[in-house]
């Protein structure tokens, strides 16, 4: 075989084996997706009303949030979770970091989901309001924009968000500076409003 014939088949070759890579790194990927659909719904689409759905989350905010579930507080020195969880924290810490950043990109591939929350529509219509003044800089196209790395809200679970809120309030899990600031203006009903505005986009 000449040089070029071998030079040829070696490049065939390595083409192949990283086509195979990443073929086997995408089924891996969905594999241990698929693995949360029992509390997260196929796909990432929850059926409610206590988890999020995942399905279209951008890839550095589900890293950022899964790491938040593995991480220990500063100056911890036992197993204390940075972020509150019922199952979470463990589930987290059962995955590599390279694993996660594998998940990610998955569930960032997938359309963004919006369920179909009950709400109450004179609330949403408040809140829409409150959002325009407050929140659209950060939870850009009515909380839909995974692009914005601040998680989306649109179509989330009411409860969910609820359960949320209540533990950045409480300090049982770190408020953003740009988000406490505004949160702080608002009163409980407010905060209620621009949820049931976020539960109301479908």
């Amino acid at each position: 075989m000449s040089c070029n014939k071998k030079a040829l088949a070696a490049l065939i070759g390595s083409i192949f084996v990283v086509s195979a890579t990443q073929a086997m790194a995408g089924a891996s990927a969905k594999a241990m997706a698929d693995t949360c659909a029992g509390c997260h719904g196929t796909n990432g689409q929850s059926v409610g009303p206590a988890t999020p759905n995942l399905a279209g989350m951008s890839e550095g905010y589900f890293i950022e949030s899964m790491q938040g579930f593995k991480a220990l507080p500063k100056g911890a020195t036992h197993a204390e979770d940075a972020r509150p969880a019922t199952i979470m924290n463990r589930i987290a810490k059962g995955y590599s970091d390279e694993q996660i950043e594998a998940m990610g990109a998955y569930f960032a591939s997938l359309p963004v989901y919006k369920a179909k929350v009950p709400h109450d529509p004179a609330k949403a219509k408040t809140g829409a309001e409150i959002y325009d003044k407050g929140c659209a800089k950060c939870h850009d196209e009515g909380g839909a924009l995974p692009d914005d790395d601040a998680g989306i809200l649109a179509g989330q679970w009411l409860p969910w968000m609820e359960f949320s809120m209540a533990d950045f309030k409480s300090g049982h899990r770190e408020m953003p500076k740009s988000m406490k600031k505004q949160v702080n203006k608002l009163s409980d009903a407010e905060l209620a409003a621009v949820l049931h505005y976020f539960a109301s986009q479908q």
